[in-house]
């Protein structure tokens, strides 16, 4: 009898149950990078910390501006040398951009709308009060909340937080990822390919996948049809906090994975998928590691791949996974997979009413190229004949950067 096939919606709930975050730990700002923020960053002061100049020019009071008149020069304030005098009634200061407003001060005349002479300058144009003037705080207040956890951190946030005076922080810890790819017919890229031999695609591609995903690939190994060989193999790459395994799901003579990680005391939580591509797939864990069996059909494990191990390595690492969806208007006909969702490989473009998504060409499972160039996954719904364009359907993007 044939076993149920787990629906797809139903089984990242299940994964996604079972990813639970380890501690988080304390990372020094600079190597931050691509970290997720496991804590509520608050600023350590107002930014800027002081009213400072938007322009090169003079600091002067508004009301002594117009066109004709004549200030005498008291001085000059520079970035990181503020004016040590007052600026009163009839006078003004020179200021460079990002300088300290002196006091008295409460406008800057820029530097093209003056005429410097000697010790005095001339004013072309009356300017009013805050001209030029940035003021203290108006970024951020002190105290104020500036970047919430489960934020992924890239070159901006790392500027904020700098600002903010934070020189170290609570980040999730990255995934440690093992990755195993099975079957005699394997071989590398610059193997002989003889009879029968097949490139292993996936030990480049699972690891490229799980760097994009922000996890940490600690192992990678292959293993040939032989149940002892693949046993060593998968004991490794429990020790990991996920192991991902392609190939060796199905059900034929030479299929041992099942069997072995239930012999090392995996437990498994569903094994089939109402998924096209992605049928074969497994999911079991051991502890707190998630273990993962892949399709070894290259399309298939890459599908599989971004809509269930990546939501997991992404809450692992304390970030939420549902920010990879969203939904696009299909720009052609989609074949629907009876009984099974049919994830969809689809090039993206905006529009005025939002995305929109093109079929990449052959579906197959076997169609690595059909890869390139699609920017997202479509979920089309289990059913007959075609969905036809023109349909409003989710999208699961294939980058999450």
């Amino acid at each position: 009898m044939t076993a149920k096939l787990t629906e797809f919606e139903d089984a990242r709930s299940l994964v996604l149950e079972h990813a639970r975050p380890p501690a988080p730990e304390t990372v020094a700002l600079r190597d931050a990078l691509g970290r997720v923020l496991a804590e509520e960053v608050r600023a350590a002061e107002d930014v800027p910390a002081f009213d400072n100049s938007s322009m090169d020019g003079f600091a002067l009071r508004a009301s002594d501006s117009g066109p004709g008149i004549r200030l005498r020069v008291i001085g000059s304030s520079r970035a990181g040398a503020p004016a040590s005098a007052p600026v009163g009634a009839g006078e003004a200061c020179a200021i460079s951009t990002g300088a300290a407003i002196p006091v008295g001060a409460d406008a800057v005349v820029a530097v093209e709308d003056t005429r410097r002479d000697g010790g005095e300058v001339e004013v072309a144009v009356a300017v009013p009060q805050g001209r030029y003037v940035r003021r203290a705080g108006e970024d951020v207040r002190a105290g104020q909340t500036v970047l919430e956890p489960g934020v992924r951190l890239g070159p901006a946030e790392l500027g904020v937080l700098a600002s903010a005076g934070r020189a170290a922080l609570l980040v999730g810890r990255r995934p440690r990822v093992a990755v195993v790819t099975t079957g005699d017919e394997l071989v590398g890229p610059d193997a002989a390919l003889v009879a029968g031999a097949v490139r292993d695609t996936s030990a480049f591609v699972m690891p490229a996948l799980v760097a994009q995903a922000g996890g940490e690939t600690v192992a990678l190994a292959h293993a040939v049809d032989d149940r002892e060989l693949l046993r060593d193999a998968l004991a490794t790459a429990l020790e990991a906090d996920v192991a991902v395994i392609t190939g060796g799901m199905s059900v034929g003579e030479h299929d041992h994975v099942d069997d072995v990680l239930r012999g090392l005391g995996v437990t498994r939580r569903l094994a089939g998928l109402a998924l096209r591509p992605g049928k074969p797939f497994w999911f079991g864990t051991r502890g707190t590691t998630l273990v993962f069996g892949l399709p070894g059909n290259p399309v298939s494990s890459l599908v599989t791949f971004v809509l269930l191990v990546r939501p997991a390595l992404l809450a692992l690492a304390g970030e939420a996974p549902e920010r990879s969806r969203t939904t696009a208007t299909l720009d052609g006909d989609c074949e629907r997979a009876p009984g099974r969702l049919h994830a969809v490989r689809c090039a993206l473009a905006l529009r005025a009413d939002g995305w929109h998504a093109m079929p990449t060409g052959d579906q197959g499972s076997h169609v690595l190229t059909s890869m390139l160039g699609a920017d997202a996954l479509a979920l089309i719904p289990a059913g007959a004949g075609v969905l036809a364009a023109g349909e409003r359907v989710t999208i699961e993007l294939l980058t999450t950067g």
